[in-house]
């Protein structure tokens, strides 16, 4: 399967944000996704059984418990592929923080001309 493929899941998508943030139990994942989404427990199973076989999570047995992680090489695969498009936002980025400064200079500007306040009286 196809890194996008992988990732045009939503639910998928979902999962790899929780697990950012660390592991988590399989249990954990499943309450979030459940609640969120509706879907059943083996429904997250095999979410997880797709992102596992797919090297963007990885999982260790701790007693009874399966705690999975994210390994990021399949999402350094993604980020180098998107290089090539990168220039596509990038512009509108450029151009969005030269267009916040300026509203940031220009409203500097007229709270500096604003007249002071007249001192309050006791």
């Amino acid at each position: 399967m196809h890194a996008l493929d992988v990732l045009g899941d939503p639910v998928r998508r979902r999962i790899l944000e929780l697990l950012a943030d660390g592991e988590l139990a399989a249990g954990e994942i499943s309450a979030v996704v459940q609640a969120e989404f509706g879907i059943s427990q083996p429904g997250v199973s095999q979410h997880l059984r797709v992102l596992r076989e797919n090297g963007f999570a990885t999982v260790r047995a701790e007693g009874t418990r399966r705690l999975y992680a994210v390994d990021p090489a399949p999402l350094r695969e993604v980020d180098r592929w998107l290089d090539r498009y990168r220039h596509f936002w990038n512009q509108h980025l450029d151009a969005l923080g030269t267009e916040l400064a300026r509203g940031r200079r220009e409203r500097r500007a007229r709270e500096a001309a604003l007249p002071e306040p007249p001192p309050a009286r006791p």
